[in-house]
């Protein structure tokens, strides 16, 4: 029946258009859309009914559908010519669209023919316009570039299997198995391929055919513990329903090789077996049996981690690799990389794992080979697999063409960085340069070398330096290699001098150790007479290490030279060094005096902050002093003050000590991380109402620190909260128990923006860690473990990676006014967006910054290429692979040195820190004249300055000593 609806959509396909000519463009257009419709549907009915048993339920919710609609539907698309309506006038603008997408998608792919999405988009329009030639043509393109999922595979088989009609379709459905098969293993396709067989067993050699197609199964997927027993039924079945004489001992056979494989569901095979045997079941196969349950218990773990865990369970399948690598069985460790790889098949550390494996343990040139090549399909940035697949190539004998064709295709793959670009070339001459046999004066392969390398100079220069604005070989490494090629096999020293001389005029003549290593290829393979001429030079040029170059020059001159020699040498020398010292002197007295300068700002910055502090302070004091006094006597050590005076303090001491709250337990108010909250930012006017109203009584709980695993630390609140607890309590219950929310106010009663929270359970406060930067009150809340820093000082939290991420997207330049939704229509269109990230700062105000993470590294890359530059909304922003440049770890005080040598020790501060009023304790009738004294131009001192100690310390008074001083008039 599927053959029948296949051959009547085909000859649909081949009829000529109908109607007459003089009908014109239009009708013609309509009416082939109208078969095309028929034919998408007899596609679709040819594809049901070879599904089997899926064609029974689909007949049965197609039942409320009469023969009639059918009939209808058939002559309305006959007579599409004569009487279009409004549907098909619908139906025709549909259509239009559709193909304008069509050429759209196919102008993109003539563009990038890397867009993995764009294929699929492609495949799918042409699938439901019923365009049965571009849309094997479109699938035929896609499986040369990328493997085929096996959902991508079973949907193209069932397409072609509806539509073969005769012996030479049925081969090309066999070609496509085959190729099938070889992307991924896939169980369901293997047994796809077995029962298809099985339809042409009444063939020439159908029989072969059948058992070689199963027999490749099991060697393929038979050992698959969850997914072979299926291989083997479909075996068994078949065998048992051949009429032959020896098909028993052929039953027999298969029913003990599947007993002697640990798979699931074992037993019931086994009894599946006593009951079908006529005869007792061997003792050598129960042994085999009850062996095989033995190796199942071992790997019943780990596939019960593969069942309980998501897609794609990576970490799980590296432990089943790494068991199995332990047992050391060829065939299981290949099976479970296979497996492992059709759900991390975008994964090129598990390719190069598994590569790595059969380059060193099995050897076999065809599976060799196919692995490598799968393994650059899906991973075609990744260089490391190109480099590997080359010397796998090579390694095996392959031809000279075909490994130079892999290289091109290499080079069109489209690599993310500038300097996978030179390692493919690295690799591609390393190739070329063994196949040349230097013991001749000349070769082709030699000339083939030679123009390689002016072609790798060219493609860097020009190619990559034009997309990435760099060679991505800054240190010529492989016009260093060209030269010593060129001086040691060749015995080309010219040729080498000149490569050299283009080296050090691409910005490398300043560097010593390109000096030195010109120097070294010269003292092996040249004279003496340009040794001394390359030193010469780079006593000249050299930058950054000057003397390491000088000193080379020396000891040459003093084991070879003659005293002419040796004085030239000397005398350039030293004329280098004092040049380069002079410079060195500069350079250092210009830092000192760009740092003065900025220090010089910064105190005039802090000065300019203090008069305005102490101007807004002046108008908002009132007239009454006293009562303003008593009123910020609480707070006048935090604000930036006229300090009151001592008597005034010695009056008012006892009652404020008198009235004064018990002090709170530091833990409870300044937090485990060392830090107080910050002070809400209100005006004047409500700080003076705040300190007149009358003080809550809030209960101090000093924190326990024994519970820090269960409890989280939460900060960045709004300060205006009313009851944080009720608020916040609903919030966290979603991850689990809580025992309790501690909300930390001030004195007053005033919340602090942050609070502790504690639950029942350490899995539940792990849990509360993702609720990091959820937007509370409108501002990012944040949420971090609970860690006493005082214990931890090295404690840092946050929750990005600050390495390189070749799938992550760095996107700066973007209006303030961007949503993540915007931004995300926008990214999807070049690939699949995993996670969007929108920097904010602690208010939860954009800054126009974002990250976006891709499925892979391929669609990131494409995306730099097509949004660099982009303008949205009036706005040109950049675009680039996430590489967070390192923070700088703060210098210790005992390794800043200046010019002259170690600095003055930076002044400590108590545990508070350092104080906003800066305000010295000692009364000023003890302060001492600094005896410190400036040194002179062009000598020292009169005499040593005296240390900081010297300076501050005061004689020992009593009392009574202090009390006369402080009432001195």
């Amino acid at each position: 029946m599927a053959t029948a609806a296949a051959a009547s959509a085909a000859e649909l396909e081949a009829d000529p258009k109908a109607g007459p000519e003089a009908e014109g463009e239009e009708d013609e257009a309509k009416a082939d859309g109208a078969r095309r419709k028929v034919f998408t549907r007899a596609v679709a009915t040819a594809t049901y009914k070879s599904m089997g048993p899926a064609w029974d339920q689909h007949q049965q919710r197609e039942e409320g559908v009469s023969e009639s609609d059918e009939d209808e539907e058939f002559a309305m698309a006959s007579s599409a010519e004569s009487s279009p309506g409004d549907d098909e006038w619908e139906y025709d603008e549909e259509e239009e669209k559709t193909q304008l997408e069509i050429e759209r998608l196919e102008e993109q792919l003539s563009i990038n023919v890397y867009d993995y999405n764009c294929h699929l988009d492609l495949i799918r329009l042409l699938r439901l316009e019923g365009e049965l030639t571009k849309l094997r043509g479109a699938r035929q393109k896609m499986s040369e570039i990328f493997p085929l999922t096996e959902e991508l595979w079973l949907e193209w088989l069932h397409d072609e299997i509806s539509m073969a009609g005769d012996s030479r379709d049925r081969e090309h459905v066999y070609d496509l198995f085959e190729r099938a098969v070889k992307d991924y293993i896939c169980p369901n396709i293997w047994l796809e391929y077995g029962q298809y067989s099985v339809g042409g067993i009444g063939q020439k050699g159908g029989l072969e055919k059948v058992r070689s197609v199963f027999e490749r199964a099991l060697s393929s997927v038979g050992l698959h513990m969850t997914k072979g027993l299926a291989i083997w039924e479909a075996y068994r079945e078949f065998e048992n329903a051949i009429v032959e004489a020896a098909r028993l001992e052929k039953v027999h056979s298969l029913f003990r090789r599947q007993l002697a494989i640990p798979l699931y569901d074992m037993e019931a095979t086994f009894a599946e077996y006593e009951e079908w045997s006529e005869d007792p079941v061997p003792e050598s196969v129960i042994q085999s049996y009850h062996k095989a349950l033995q190796q199942l218990e071992k790997y019943k773990p780990y596939e019960e981690a593969l069942l309980e865990a998501e897609t794609p369970r990576l970490a799980e399948y590296q432990a089943y690799i790494d068991f199995e690598m332990k047992i050391g069985d060829p065939a299981r460790i290949q099976l479970i990389f296979e497996r492992a790889l059709v759900e991390n098949c975008l994964v090129p550390d598990l390719w190069i794992r598994y590569s790595q494996y059969l380059d060193r343990q099995l050897k076999v040139k065809d599976l060799v080979l196919s692995v490598h090549s799968r393994a650059v399909r899906n991973c075609p940035w990744t260089v490391a697999l190109w480099s590997r697949y080359l010397l796998a190539l090579e390694r095996h004998g392959v031809d000279h063409q075909v490994i130079s064709v892999t290289f091109e295709k290499a080079l069109s793959a489209g690599f993310i960085q500038a300097t996978d670009y030179v390692e493919i070339w690295q690799a591609y001459l390393d190739y070329l340069r063994r196949r040349v046999d230097f013991k001749q004066d000349s070769s082709k392969e030699l000339e083939e070398l030679r123009s390689a390398f002016a072609r790798a100079l060219e493609y860097l220069q020009q190619e990559v330096e034009e997309r990435f604005n760099e060679s991505g070989d800054p240190s010529c490494m492989i016009m260093q290699n060209w030269a010593r090629i060129e001086a040691r096999l060749c015995n080309n020293m010219q040729k080498a001098r000149e490569l050299w001389d283009s080296i050090m005029t691409k910005g490398n003549a300043k560097y010593a150790n390109m000096w030195l290593e010109y120097y070294s290829l010269e003292r092996a393979h040249g004279d003496t007479q340009h040794c001394r001429k390359a030193l010469h030079r780079a006593v000249q040029c050299t930058s950054d290490y000057p003397e390491h170059v000088c000193e080379v020059l020396l000891t040459m001159e003093r084991t070879e030279g003659t005293l002419e020699d040796w004085d030239i040498a000397v005398q350039k020398t030293e004329t280098r060094l004092a040049r380069v010292n002079e410079q060195r002197i500069k350079a250092a007295e210009k830092e000192a005096t760009l740092a003065q300068q900025e220090e010089e700002k910064a105190e005039l910055r802090k000065k300019a902050r203090a008069e305005k502090k102490a101007q807004r302070k002046k108008k908002t004091r009132g007239a009454d002093k006293r009562k303003a006094d008593e009123d910020n006597e609480n707070e006048w050590g935090d604000e930036d003050e006229e300090r009151p005076s001592k008597r005034r303090k010695l009056e008012n001491s006892v009652p404020a000590a008198a009235e004064a709250p018990e002090a709170p337990d530091l833990a409870a108010e300044t937090g485990l991380f060392g830090k107080s909250a910050s002070a809400d930012d209100t005006p004047a006017s409500k700080q003076k109402e705040r300190a007149a109203a009358p003080k809550k009584d809030v209960p101090k709980v000093p924190h326990d620190s024994s519970k820090d695993s269960v409890t989280v630390f939460v900060s960045n609140l709004p300060y205006s909260m009313a009851e944080p607890d009720e608020k916040l309590r609903p919030l966290f219950e979603a991850c689990g128990e809580v025992a309790e929310v501690r909300p930390i106010f001030s004195n007053r009663g005033d919340f602090r923006g942050y609070c502790y929270v504690e639950f029942k359970e350490e899995q539940a406060a792990l849990q509360a860690l993702r609720l990091d930067r959820r937007d509370v009150g409108g501002r990012p809340m944040f949420v971090s473990p609970c860690v006493d820093k005082s214990k931890n000082p090295d404690f840092k939290v946050f929750r990005y990676s600050t390495a390189l991420e070749k799938h992550k997207l760095f996107i700066s330049g973007l209006p303030f006014s961007c949503t993540k939704e915007e931004l995300e229509e926008i990214c999807q269109a070049h690939g699949t967006v995993k996670d969007i990230r929108l920097v904010t700062n602690r208010a939860g105000k954009p800054k126009g910054l974002a990250y976006v993470e891709y499925e892979n590294e391929s669609q990131a890359s494409q995306a730099v290429m097509k949004m660099d530059g982009m303008t949205i909304k009036e706005n040109v922003i950049k675009v680039a692979i996430s590489n967070p440049p390192q923070r700088k770890v703060p210098e210790k005080p005992e390794a800043r040195k200046g010019p002259g040598g170690p600095t003055a020790p930076r002044q400590t501060y108590g545990a508070r820190g350092k104080g906003r009023t800066q305000l010295s304790m000692l009364p000023r009738a003890l302060h001492r004249p600094s005896a410190t004294g400036a040194q002179a131009e062009n000598g020292p001192a009169s005499k040593p300055a005296a240390t900081a100690s010297e300076v501050t310390e005061a004689p020992k008074m009593s009392n009574a000593d202090f009390a006369k001083l402080l009432l001195r008039k």
